[in-house]
């Protein structure tokens, strides 16, 4: 059985997020994102502490497919080391589950 996962993205802008996550839909690699464009990221970084604004999508998609999304957001992204952090789903609703399994690529 294939496992669901969301995987989150932040970046500087919710715009390059948007650009990304419609690419990623539009190749099944995530049958939806739901962007938030303005949250607060307090970080160390090279030995300083950050405190920056960012945006932050969450992804919805499959388990197998995360490899994919870590190596388009390295193509992509412009940090250096990117936050790509997927966490696995304990349950969901079935017509949803079916959805995301519909709207994605298996492998």
């Amino acid at each position: 059985m294939d496992e669901l996962v969301d995987v989150t993205i932040t970046a500087e802008s919710a715009d390059w997020l948007a650009a990304f996550t419609r690419e990623l839909v539009t190749d099944r690699l995530a049958a939806c994102g739901n962007i938030v464009p303005h949250i607060r990221s307090i970080y160390r970084w090279e030995d300083d502490v950050s405190d920056d604004s960012e945006a932050l999508v969450t992804l919805h998609t499959r388990k197998s497919l995360v490899p994919r999304i870590i190596q388009r957001t390295n193509d992509r992204h412009s940090y250096d080391t990117p936050q790509v952090i997927a966490v696995p789903i304990v349950d969901v609703h079935p017509g949803y589950r079916a959805w995301v399994l519909d709207s994605t690529d298996a492998e």
